[in-house]
């Protein structure tokens, strides 16, 4: 009987993730990395309310970026990472391979659903090539590790590859080592960083201690901290 018991514990142990003090989240051995019913469904939701957020913030961008375009060329690129803080936030909340690529693909058919003044071939392919990089180093730390520094570190490979990418494919005629073209690589960064990579951490913590994923290991892990 105490030989069960103990084996009990061990399991339940090793299926939820441990935390450590300084707000370090890692998944214990064996969480599981297949998707489930549950994570299909808030992905989904989440999907949506970004989109939400990006077709509200496409207003918002058409209204600020001639003024700070007029106060320095390229600055208003900053502002860019909250057309993709959804692929961090997406993997903070739901922990699955995948998880940036299905929630900003929701999200970009929910913006063109709401109304896009964009092509949709640019929004849904931007969409998937963010995702794809906002995956990179939570894939490194083969998904079971979750902190400020990786949720940075997503934002960051996101801006850089949205950087090069306007540079190449969308802003014609602007060098890359142009005044412009470095302005416009620094602001992308910064808004990466700080935006995408710490907006989306505190978002997450925020969710996570209103109880709404007490079913995730991301809500519990969070929820142990804060008590």
């Amino acid at each position: 009987m105490g030989n069960s018991a103990r084996n009990q514990a061990d399991l339940a142990k090793s299926t939820y993730p441990s935390s450590q003090g300084n707000g370090t989240v890692i998944a214990a051995h064996p969480v599981t990395l297949r998707w489930t019913t549950a994570d299909i469904a808030v992905g989904a939701a989440l999907g949506v309310a970004c989109g939400l957020v990006f077709w509200g913030f496409n207003f918002a961008y058409q209204a600020i970026s001639p003024v700070l375009g007029a106060l320095l060329p390229g600055i208003a690129s900053v502002l860019h990472a909250f057309w993709y803080f959804s692929g961090p936030l997406a993997l903070l909340i739901i922990r699955k391979p995948g998880a940036a690529v299905y929630v900003n693909l929701v999200g970009a058919v929910a913006e063109m659903v709401f109304g896009n003044s964009f092509a949709f071939s640019f929004v849904f392919i931007s969409a998937a090539l963010q995702g794809v990089f906002a995956e990179i180093p939570f894939a490194l730390a083969r998904y079971r590790k979750y902190n400020l520094p990786l949720s940075i570190a997503s934002g960051l490979c996101v801006a850089l590859e949205y950087g090069f990418y306007l540079l190449f494919f969308r802003y014609q005629g602007v060098a890359l080592l142009s005044p412009r073209g470095i302005v416009h690589l620094i602001s992308e960064v910064v808004g990466g960083v700080v935006f995408a990579g710490v907006m989306s951490w505190f978002l997450y913590l925020a969710i996570a201690r209103t109880g709404a994923l007490d079913r995730f290991a991301s809500g519990r892990a969070i929820r142990g901290l804060a008590d």
